[in-house]
Formats: structure tokens, sequence, C-alpha cells
């Protein structure tokens, strides 16, 4: 089985440090290793929600349009579905609070890689699409939970968007679930 594209904000997640950039680094990625995402604001944060949702919905529509195998596009569908009222209530509660998303490395580093995993995807086609797309949902989902669940969460201060983020938290537990199951499934 081929590699698969794990976002770089795995890199960031895990707290690498400027100390660990190497001679070829641009100044934006010394930058952004040396920030954690434990230091990212509620506001930061929800942007980084807002994106990743974001993300993953154009993932589903790509595999609506690539795969035609019906569990790629029930589980796609499922995450249009998902992502987009997750996106929703974030957008209704921030306009409650009176306050904007704010954008940041995080993001910023989301929607790079997003372009190279699009692009890979609009480059397969059957059983190989569907493993890649398959690996990448859990990898994808593997990742953000992770991020959410030990980073995000313990250091957002409002209380209702500390709710929010752990409903989408268990939605999200259970994406990974199935995302789990379609690599078993695609592996025979």
């Amino acid at each position: 089985m081929k590699p698969y594209i794990i976002p770089l904000f795995l890199a960031a997640s895990f707290g690498f440090s400027a100390c660990e950039t190497s001679a070829g680094d641009t100044p934006a990625q010394t930058k952004a290793m040396a920030m954690s995402p434990a230091e990212l604001n509620d506001l930061e944060i929800a942007h980084v929600a807002y994106t990743a949702d974001n993300i993953d919905i154009r993932y589903a529509k790509i595999a609506l349009r690539r795969s035609s195998n019906p569990d790629i596009h029930d589980f796609a569908q499922t995450m249009i579905r998902d992502h987009t009222a997750v996106n929703k209530l974030a957008l209704d509660l921030l306009d409650k609070l009176g306050v904007s998303a704010q954008d940041n490395f995080l993001s910023q580093m989301l929607n790079t890689d997003a372009e190279k995993i699009a692009a890979k995807l609009e480059s397969l086609n059957g059983l190989e699409f569907d493993q890649f797309y398959a690996n990448n949902e859990l990898n994808y989902h593997m990742a953000v939970n992770d991020l959410i669940e030990h980073s995000f969460i313990p250091n957002i201060e409002n209380g209702e968007v500390k709710d929010l983020f752990e409903a989408g938290l268990g939605i999200f537990k259970g994406h990974q679930k199935h995302a789990h199951m379609m690599t078993k499934k695609l592996e025979k």
C-alpha cells in the first residue's frame, strides 16, 4: 500500500519548536513550527475548526464525483451533512457572541496541505482513489480529533465554545470509526 499524505498540521499539533527547523526552512515555516496549537485563542481555534470542516467537505465532494463505490458515497454524504451542520452551529455561536473567527498559522497550513491532497484525489480513479480517500479520512480524523481533544478543548476559555467542541468531538470520533471500517473493507 502507498504512503498517504498526513497533514502538516500534525507537526504543529505535537508542538515542534523553532529549534527543530532545518537550514532550508523559510521564515514562515520557522514561525509556524515555533507556534503551538495550545497557544491559540478561542477565535483562532474556531477558525481552525471551521477550516478543517470545509476541507473535509471539499474532499467529500471530490469523492462523490470520482468514486462509484456506494460505501464511499455514503461516507462522503455523511461528511458533507455533519461538517456543514457543525459549521452552521459554530457560525451561529460566533454571531451570538458578536465575534469573528481569526485566521492563523494552523488554518493556513491546513489549507496549504488541502491543496496537495485535493490534487492527489483528483489524480486517482477506481480502487486506488477509494483506498486513498478512506485512508486520508482516517488519518485526517485521527489527527483532528487528537488536536481537538488534547490541545483545543483544554485551552478553550468560553464555556459555550468548549461545549460545541466537545459535542463536535463526539461526532468526529464516529467519523473516525466509520473511516477505519472503510479502510478495512477496502483492503480485502
